[in-house]
């Protein structure tokens, strides 16, 4: 999807750790949203405390 399998040597292994930091960094946020946004009704909806 990003080309990254053309990535060789320093560069392309930087590249690599880049993205993939990038990416969890975006899920990380996205899920905690998310989590704050649903995790309060689901747990009403599911009778928690």
């Amino acid at each position: 999807m990003f080309g990254l399998e053309n990535a060789t040597g320093i560069d392309g292994a930087l590249l690599v750790v880049g993205v993939v930091l990038v990416e969890a960094i975006i899920l990380y946020v996205g899920y905690g949203a998310l989590e704050r946004l649903l995790g309060p009704k689901l747990m009403d909806l599911l009778g928690g405390e």
